[in-house]
C-alpha cells in the first residue's frame, strides 16, 4: 500500500454507511443525496476496507457537505435587516469565550436583551468595561482591533444596528406636528440621540391604546417584549401583528394609532435614521 499504513484497519459495512448517510440526510438533504447511490452500489456481502486515504476521503465528504450549508445557514440567521442605510445583526456572546481580534468600521448601536458585562480590549492591552441592563441601548463608535468577552456568566443577546450613512445636519431635519414624543409622551420618549440616529422607547400598558402619530424617518424596531399590537391607519384600516421578543423590524414613513391587544406590558426600542 506504499506510504499509507493502516494500524487499526475500520470496517465500513453498507449498514453502518447507509446509518451515518440517513442521519446526515435528515438535516442536509441534497448535499448527500450523491452518496446514497455509491452505498448502494456496494457488495453487501463482503466488509469494505479502505485505506486510510480513502476513509480520509469519505471523512471530508460528510464534513464537507455539513459544515458548508450550516455556516451559510448560520451567517444568514444572523443578518435581520441589510439595505443602504443599516445593516442589523442579531447575536449572542457566549460566557467566558474570548473572541478574535477584529475591527468595527461603522458606528452601532448596540441594544441588549439581557443584563451583563462584556469587556473589550485593544491591540495594545488596554481593557474597557462596559456593564448594561436588559433593554437598554447604547452608542458604540466604530473601533480599532480588538478582543470582546462576556464575563456575565451567561449568554447575552444583542441587537446590533450598524450605520451605513452618515452624519446629517440636525438644522435640516423636518419634524412632524405628529412626532411620537410630542403628542404620546405617556409612551414615547427620546433614550438619546445624536447627529446619525434618534433612539426612542415605546411602552404600551396591558390593553392600552395610544394616539395617533406618525413617524417621518426610516427606522428599525427591536422588540423587548413579545407583541400582539393592532395598528390602525387613518382610513380605518387595520392589521394585527405579533411579534416575539428579540424580533427586529423595519419601517418607513408611517402615520397610525398602535394598540397593545396582550395582557402583558410591550415595550420597543426603535431607532430612527437621519441620515
Amino acid at each position: 500500500m506504499g506510504r499509507w499504513k493502516i494500524v487499526q484497519p475500520v470496517d465500513w459495512n453498507l449498514k453502518t454507511l447507509n446509518f451515518a448517510i440517513r442521519r446526515f440526510e435528515l438535516t442536509l438533504w441534497a448535499p448527500l443525496r450523491i452518496l446514497r447511490p455509491l452505498a448502494n452500489s456496494m457488495n453487501t456481502s463482503v466488509p469494505i476496507r479502505r485505506p486510510l486515504q480513502n476513509r480520509n476521503h469519505w471523512l471530508c465528504l460528510l464534513g464537507l457537505a455539513c459544515l458548508t450549508p450550516l455556516a451559510a445557514f448560520a451567517a444568514d440567521n444572523r443578518v435581520k435587516i441589510d439595505n443602504d442605510q443599516v445593516r442589523v445583526l442579531a447575536v449572542t456572546s457566549a460566557p467566558d469565550v474570548k473572541s478574535a481580534l477584529h475591527e468595527h468600521k461603522m458606528n452601532r448601536v448596540m441594544i441588549y436583551l439581557d443584563a451583563g458585562t462584556i469587556t473589550l480590549t485593544d491591540s495594545n492591552g488596554k481593557t474597557e468595561t462596559l456593564t448594561f441592563k436588559a433593554g437598554e441601548a447604547m452608542w458604540s463608535p466604530a473601533a480599532g482591533l480588538h478582543t470582546s468577552l462576556n464575563v456575565s456568566g451567561h449568554p447575552v443577546r444583542i441587537v446590533e444596528v450598524e450605520l451605513k450613512s452618515k452624519s446629517a445636519d440636525s438644522a435640516s431635519l423636518k419634524q412632524s406636528a405628529l412626532d411620537p414624543v410630542k403628542v404620546d409622551p405617556k409612551r414615547y420618549h427620546v433614550e438619546w440621540e445624536n447627529d446619525q440616529v434618534r433612539v426612542l422607547r415605546a411602552h404600551y400598558g396591558p390593553h392600552d391604546k395610544g394616539v395617533i402619530h406618525e413617524h417621518i424617518l426610516n427606522r428599525a424596531v427591536t422588540f423587548l417584549t413579545e407583541g400582539n399590537m393592532k395598528i390602525t391607519n387613518p382610513d380605518g384600516t387595520s392589521k394585527t401583528v405579533k411579534t416575539l421578543l428579540g424580533d427586529v423590524t423595519w419601517g418607513g414613513p408611517a402615520k397610525h394609532i398602535e394598540e397593545n391587544l396582550n395582557d402583558q406590558p410591550f415595550e420597543v426600542m426603535v431607532v430612527e435614521f437621519k441620515q
